[in-house]
């Protein structure tokens, strides 16, 4: 297809900015992403560390549906493109307070397992089940939706769901409706940690995120979720996309309250419009003046509520932990007071819970033969100053080791052969994360919807976000959405057509998910 005059630029090469490429590019516009690290992916690419490959961040890949359409959009197939396993069981809970969860997305098997630990909440699964389908199905064309004032919300259409979306309860009184249990809401709510948020603040419309896994499966891309952006990137080469790498931007241009380009060490990029796809509050800060926010000023980004950051290990190990399941997420029996630790009282916990990945029961590519990897992830503040991890990190390895134990690994570390540790320092100094909040903002009710960052940014014209940071928010799957989004509105405003169909994505998934009602 001959390219159109228009020139955008895309500030970052995270899934966002990549997803944003090419239905850009598809659709006719030049597009060029400027990414300040060697290689593409942002948090969602790939460590590479004496033969071991690790995923930085995501390591469940969710609810591929979206991602389907933008290859398809593109004219390419996914499945073809990428090789992914459909992971039964999904995962290993292991409750500190007692008890085990195989979750599996065969509802006889999934009842069964929630009966050995509470017959009365295994009786309310399919109901759980079928709620949040009813809930998805309704809401899902406005998580598709740009929300550019309170006007949106207050549609007639929006305000009909409120009794389904009860906004004004938790995750957890949500559940509490199906769920008596609380190790068994526990099971159902773990994934409010995908937005960096405690499923006691949580808004309940975040219900669906367990209801997705079950309904649409959790999936193991080989080579992991990096080889995701490494395929999307490939193909925006494909489209005629240009990808910079190595090339920080140092400042968005901006001339007469538009934006019109980014000047980074080597070149000074012109274009029609400019999509950042960083980290919104660290990118803001080191990109745009702050004289030229009204909006979005630093004053006002450090009075926001962020997300939790995380301890990270990455370990290469000798040998193979077979009996330890491909995800396995500890809950601590201290939960609550862990969450308090985190959001309240910005301290590390003793007795924390926990995440690992032992992806080599899966996929072997990981690892040099006879050997495997273990990611490590144990949920914490984020920086307010009160954690010292210089001192700290050594301390908390030997804690993250110790807890290891909890789920059947033991004498980890004599097998080690390698490793990388990221602390919430890390996350700031290596991906320029505001506070090290490796979530973003927090997904509170007064940051959401219109409330959160808009894809046609406020405070500058030409200026577009995608990301975890923008609506609707943060994780995989909605993190495409807001690519979708994004590019709709940015080529609306250079008076040109999506060559996509606009309406595609919302009647096939509408459909799909009627269909799976009936």
């Amino acid at each position: 297809m001959k390219k159109d005059s228009r020139q955008v630029v895309i500030v970052g090469a995270g899934p966002g900015g990549l997803a944003a490429a090419l239905l850009l590019a598809k659709s006719g516009v030049k597009v060029t992403v400027v990414e300040k690290r060697a290689d593409v992916g942002g948090r969602t690419s790939t460590i590479h560390q004496d033969g071991f490959k690790f995923d930085v961040g995501p390591t469940f890949f969710l609810y591929p549906r979206v991602l389907k359409e933008i290859f398809a959009a593109a004219g390419y197939d996914l499945d073809r493109e990428v090789a992914m396993t459909r992971l039964d069981p999904q995962y290993r809970l292991v409750f500190g307070a007692g008890g085990e969860l195989l979750a599996t997305p065969n509802v006889e098997r999934m009842e069964k397992a929630i009966e050995a630990i509470s017959p009365e909440d295994a009786k309310r699964f399919h109901q759980f089940i079928t709620h949040n389908r009813n809930k998805l199905e309704k809401f899902l064309p406005f998580l598709q939706s740009p929300f550019e004032s309170w006007r949106d919300l207050a549609k007639p259409e929006m305000l009909k769901l409120l009794p389904l979306l009860a906004p004004w309860r938790s995750l957890d009184s949500d559940l509490q409706v199906h769920f008596k249990d609380e190790r068994i809401r526990l099971g159902f709510s773990f994934q409010s940690k995908y937005l960096g948020m405690s499923p006691f603040r949580c808004p309940s419309l975040f219900s669906i995120l367990s209801f997705l896994e079950y309904e649409h499966g959790v999936f193991h891309p080989t080579g992991g979720c990096g080889a995701i952006t490494q395929a999307m990137a490939r193909i925006a080469r494909e489209l005629g996309v240009e990808i910079l790498l190595d090339e920080p931007v140092e400042e968005v241009l901006i001339e007469g309250g538009k934006a019109t380009g980014v000047k980074t060490a080597n070149h000074m990029l012109k274009a029609d419009a400019v999509v950042v796809n960083a980290d919104f509050a660290g990118a803001m800060r080191r990109l745009v003046p702050n004289a030229k926010r009204n909006k979005w000023t630093n004053e006002r980004l450090a009075k926001k509520k962020f997300s939790c950051s995380t301890f990270m290990m990455y370990l290469g190990i000798d040998g193979q932990f077979d009996d330890v399941s491909h995800h396995t997420i500890y809950l601590a029996e201290n939960y609550r007071e862990n969450l308090k630790d985190i959001e309240e009282r910005h301290a590390l916990s003793e007795n924390p819970s926990f995440y690992v990945q032992n992806a080599c029961v899966t996929d072997k590519t990981l690892a040099p033969e006879g050997q495997s990897t273990l990611y490590v992830l144990l949920p914490v503040t984020h920086d307010t100053g009160s954690v010292d991890w210089a001192k700290e990190q050594p301390r908390y390895r030997e804690i993250a080791l110790r807890q290891m134990e909890r789920i059947g690994i033991k004498g980890l570390e004599s097998r080690i052969r390698t490793e990388k540790i990221v602390t919430p320092a890390g996350w700031s100094e290596e991906f320029d994360l505001y506070k090290g909040a490796t979530f973003s903002m927090a997904h509170s009710l007064d940051q959401m919807l219109h409330l959160r960052p808009h894809n046609r940014f406020e405070d500058v014209e030409q200026m577009y976000l995608v990301g975890g940071g923008t609506h609707p928010g943060s994780g995989l799957p909605v993190i495409f959405e807001s690519a979708r989004i994004t590019s709709r509105l940015l080529l609306e405003d250079l008076k040109m057509e999506p060559q996509w169909q606009a309406g595609s994505a919302e009647e096939t998934v509408t459909g799909e998910l009627v269909g799976a009602a009936s």
